[in-house]
């Protein structure tokens, strides 16, 4: 997959159907062929015998190491170097109980994710029960993975040195031989996927307010990310990659296919195409142009997804319906139409013009030219507009008015019911 120091090996990435938290192969597909101009990594020290950019600086208890890491200013910061703890192997495989199977919290394409234990002070491994425990996630490389180095430099020398509160914090890693780890703040409410997406009595759909809340800080996010000087550029944004902290407050997670955006000058860079289908923007898949609003039209697609409670790409839909961006464009153009596909699990929750300013937004995240997009900066205001608006009751809309819903499913005229669900 990516890299984000030289040329690029690529795989085309392909659709999220339900149940499965990675991505496939498509069928059928083609993975097109671009060159791609070298790119210089950030400003990281260079590890002696080695020709990978990463900090090699460790401290004898590993406080002093990562400290920084978890002072986020509300504006964001870029270290000049990674500031990580660097940790072995055999401190992982204590931390995760030898990688049990039952610390195992998700996988994607990389390999899997392990929750684990350490000293909040010192970063050592230690028992779940202390109490000066703190839940850390380590993702681990899986053999035969396409991934692998170039993704995990990726996340060392971006993830590394950015702190903001809408970004997962990277608190170390670990490179043995083989062995190919990457050690993150523990997100305890796991992905906007699984509570979009998510079946079984246990599961509450979350709130209209709870959406726009969390709509706002990945926005956040890539916003910080566009506003740097290197105007990065994230490049897989989607609802899996957004994690939820204990409060729902949403970070961006995995970097390994970040890139630095144009420079002098220049619109766009040309490179291979990477991604995930449904949520990649028409430009990039057609040519290989990635802009920074490239990034917009993913953002585009999530907001959609939390509008409708329906994922991008669903090959369990009938064939007209498969691709969610296609089949809802002429439902968030009618304002008429637009209750029929909102989730009708937020019925009573939002008012008709919080509803079409959202539709609207969405919808211009969506525009075919990039240059009609609008900025993520923008994205925010507008959206926390949409938040401001809390109406009376009285004049809150239900979707079951409308009786029939593009859902499938059909609602008997029953009293609205006005409580926020989470």
């Amino acid at each position: 997959m990516g890299n984000c120091f030289g040329s690029e090996e690529t795989e085309l990435e392909g659709v999220n159907t339900p149940g499965h938290h990675g991505q496939l192969q498509l069928q059928g597909s083609t993975t097109a062929s671009r060159s791609l101009p070298p790119m210089s990594a950030p400003n990281a020290r260079q590890s002696q015998g080695s020709s990978m950019s990463v900090i090699t600086s460790r401290s004898t208890n590993g406080a002093g190491n990562i400290s920084a890491a978890f002072l986020e200013p509300e504006e964001g910061v870029i270290l000049e170097v990674p500031n990580l703890r660097i940790f072995t192997f055999a401190e992982l495989k204590a931390a995760t109980r030898n990688f049990k199977p039952d610390t195992v919290l998700g996988e994607g394409g990389f390999g899997r994710v392990y929750k684990g234990w350490v000293d909040k002070k010192t970063m050592n491994p230690t028992s779940s029960g202390v109490g000066s425990a703190m839940v850390i996630a380590v993702k681990k490389l899986k053999p035969g993975s396409s991934q692998g180095l170039e993704e995990w430099q990726c996340e060392v020398n971006f993830l590394g040195r950015m702190s903001h509160p809408n970004l997962v914090r990277l608190l170390g890693y670990c490179l043995e031989e083989r062995e190919l780890l990457l050690v993150y703040e523990f997100m305890a409410k796991g992905s906007l996927e699984n509570h979009l997406f998510r079946k079984g009595s246990s599961v509450h759909p979350i709130s209209w307010a709870l959406r726009l809340r969390i709509a706002i800080g990945a926005a956040r996010g890539l916003a910080f990310l566009h506003s740097s000087d290197k105007h990065v550029i994230y490049r897989d944004f989607k609802s899996s990659n957004i994690l939820l902290d204990t409060h729902y407050n949403a970070k961006i997670s995995d970097f390994g296919l970040v890139r630095n955006g144009p420079a002098d000058g220049d619109s766009h860079v040309t490179t291979r195409i990477m991604g995930t289908y449904g949520y990649a923007a028409p430009e990039y898949v057609s040519t290989g142009h990635l802009y920074v609003k490239s990034d917009v039209y993913g953002f585009g697609v999530v907001l959609l997804e939390m509008l409708t409670g329906l994922r991008a790409l669903d090959t369990a839909r009938p064939a007209p319906q498969l691709n969610l961006v296609n089949w809802a464009k002429p439902y968030l153009a009618d304002r008429r139409r637009l209750p029929q596909l909102v989730d009708p699990h937020l019925e009573g929750q939002y008012t008709s013009r919080a509803a079409l300013l959202a539709a609207q937004l969405t919808m211009s995240c969506l525009a075919g030219d990039p240059k009609n997009r609008p900025s993520m900066a923008e994205v925010v205001a507008a959206l926390e507009m949409i938040e401001r608006m809390k109406p009376p009751p009285h004049r809150l809309i239900s979707p079951r008015a409308t009786a029939r819903t593009v859902h499938g499913r059909t609602h008997a005229r029953l009293p609205t019911r006005t409580a926020i669900l989470h």
